[in-house]
Order: C-alpha cells, then sequence, then structure tokens
C-alpha cells in the first residue's frame, strides 16, 4: 500500500507533538543496537586495512538487509489486522524518522543550564548530542556547539528523512536512519573505525549529498521569512560550505552562521585530539541565547518549508 499525503501529515505533525518520548519503542534505537552487535560479531582484530573496510562493508550490508526485512515484514504483517492498522503501523513508522522537537527539546535542555548558569549541567547535557569532548567547555563554546549542532541536524534529522519519506515512503526513510545511524557510531576517523567505518561515512554522505544542499537553501529562504540577512546567507553558503572535509556538513552550518550574523567552526576536541574546523561565515556579533532562539525559530520555519517540499515530491511521484 503506497504511502499516502494524509499519512504523511499525520507523522509529521505526531513529531511536533510528542517529539522522542523515552518510554516509546523507537527503531532508531533498536538499529542502534543491532549495529552495536553486529560490530561486535564483525569488527576484526589486527586485520590489514583492507580487511577492516571489507568487515566495515558486511557490517552495513548486515544492517540495511535486516532493517530492510523488518521494515517490509512489520508494514506487511500489520495489514494483516486489517487496513486501518496498517495504515496506523505506516504512520507510526514514518513519525520515528522525523526529529524536529527531539532536537528543540534535547538542545533546551542544555539552554536551559546556560540561563541558570551551571555550566557543568550544561556540558552534561551537550555531551548527549555531540560527539565533540564537553567536559572542558565554556559558555560562549556550549553555545556554539548548540548553534552547529541544530544547523547540522536540521538536515540528517528533518530535511532528509522527509525528502525520502516522499521518495521511498517509510521504509526509504527508516534505510536512510539506519545509514545516518551507521555513519553517527562508525564513521570516525580515530584508531578502531578509520577503515572499518570508512563505507559507513562515505555512504552517509552520498544519502546527504541532495539533502544537505536542500537544507541549506531552506535557511536561506527561512532567513529572508524572518527579516534576517539572507543574502549573506545565501553567499557564506557558497563561500565557506567547501571548506568542511565533509561534502555536506558544511551547508546548512554555514547558511544558518551567514542568516544569524556569527561566525561557526573553530578548534573542537575529539577523542582526545583538537581538530581545527574551518571558520564559517563572518562575526558580526557574539553567539548568544538569543541567537540559539533565532536558530530555534530557523529550524522550525524550514522544518515546516521541508515538510512542503515533501508533500509535493510525494505527490509528483504517486
Amino acid at each position: 500500500m503506497a504511502f499516502q499525503p494524509w499519512q504523511l501529515v499525520l507523522a509529521y505533525l505526531l513529531d511536533l507533538a510528542m517529539g522522542d518520548p523515552r518510554w516509546m519503542p523507537h527503531p532508531v534505537r533498536w538499529i542502534g543496537r543491532l549495529i552495536s552487535r553486529a560490530e561486535r560479531v564483525l569488527y576484526p582484530v589486527q586485520a590489514s586495512p583492507a580487511r577492516m573496510r571489507f568487515c566495515g562493508f558486511a557490517l552495513w550490508s548486515v544492517v540495511i538487509f535486516v532493517v530492510l526485512l523488518a521494515a517490509e515484514a512489520f508494514l506487511y504483517l500489520s495489514n494483516f489486522f486489517g487496513p486501518t492498522v496498517g495504515e496506523i503501523a505506516a504512520i507510526w513508522l514514518a513519525y520515528s524518522t522525523l526529529a524536529t522537537r527531539c532536537l528543540h527539546d534535547e538542545s533546551r535542555l542544555v539552554a536551559d543550564a546556560l540561563k541558570t548558569g551551571d555550566l557543568a549541567l550544561a556540558r552534561q547535557r551537550l555531551s548527549f548530542i555531540v560527539s565533540r569532548d564537553t567536559s572542558q567547555l565554556g559558555r560562549n563554546d556550549i553555545l556554539r556547539a548548540l548553534v552547529e549542532t541544530v544547523s547540522e541536524n536540521l538536515s540528517d534529522g528533518i530535511v532528509a528523512p522527509l525528502f525520502y519519506l516522499a521518495l521511498g515512503g517509510p521504509v526509504g526513510a527508516i534505510l536512510y536512519k539506519a545509514v545516518n545511524t551507521m555513519d553517527s557510531m562508525l564513521g570516525y576517523k580515530n584508531e578502531r573505525y578509520r577503515f572499518f567505518g570508512s563505507f559507513a561515512a562515505r555512504a552517509d554522505d552520498v544519502v546527504n549529498w541532495i539533502p544537505a544542499r536542500i537544507s541549506g537553501w531552506l535557511l536561506v529562504a527561512g532567513s529572508a521569512c524572518m527579516g534576517l540577512d539572507w543574502r549573506a546567507a545565501a553567499k557564506i553558503m557558497v563561500r565557506d560550505a567547501p571548506k568542511m572535509k565533509s561534502p555536506n556538513a558544511g551547508y546548512p552550518e554555514a547558511a544558518a552562521a551567514g542568516g544569524l550574523g556569527v561566525q561557526l567552526g573553530g578548534a573542537n576536541c575529539y577523542f582526545g585530539e583538537i581538530i581545527e574546523k574551518p571558520r564559517l561565515g563572518e562575526p558580526l556579533g557574539p553567539i548568544t541565547l538569543q541567537t540559539y532562539q533565532r536558530m530555534i525559530t530557523l529550524m522550525y520555519l524550514c522544518s515546516v518549508l521541508s515538510f512542503a517540499m515533501a508533500a509535493l515530491i510525494g505527490g509528483a511521484v504517486r
């Protein structure tokens, strides 16, 4: 049964209303457990780089196959209980791939700690949503990390899932989440994952290539809607996004930096190593809690625009 426009609407509204409550079963958490178990079985000890890469590709293939099989089986079996149950199952699976409300909720916890001046709590909460070491971050670095993670995850958590929902329905979106989750767990350039996680990282680059660029231009449009400097958002995105090693992350981050009139990037600590990331944007003003609030407004605007885009694409392909 094809995924209908009204089901997309309900899935999107559910995400806005509920986010990701911890008590509710969540397929992405199941995918994370699957990846961890597959890694324990397939990670080779003292292997050559070529064998590491092959085993990493094998893990990626196994996870994609299992997720595809499980998603198709779940939707197929749900329809045995009647078309209504099948439709609800499709809506729930689609809803589980979206993260507009969750991104706001998780980042707001960090901002709330900053409002009370509790840097230790802000660092702890930030560590749940970023991969960098947060233990020594000051207030300004925490605020910069918040704006960076919201802008980058706008693509991974909102635009890309909606894009793949439009093209491939709930199964397409959950497969995207599997690819993205493997990158977030394995796609590091440290000693353990440099070779083993290389295929997962490259696959994520491929599936996010179009959504990342759409996200950047949506941020330009959102900046115009908010009366921000949308011309700077466009100019800085085009100028600074290619500076990033990632072929995708720079587009939403640079567009956000231009629209907000701040500079993102700089030194971060990952696994005990200081990494100097390219500077994106111009330091026209400091990054404050008000900057974060504007970023959240931008995120919601881009989410709505992305939903409208997905509805149009879904209607066209069906």
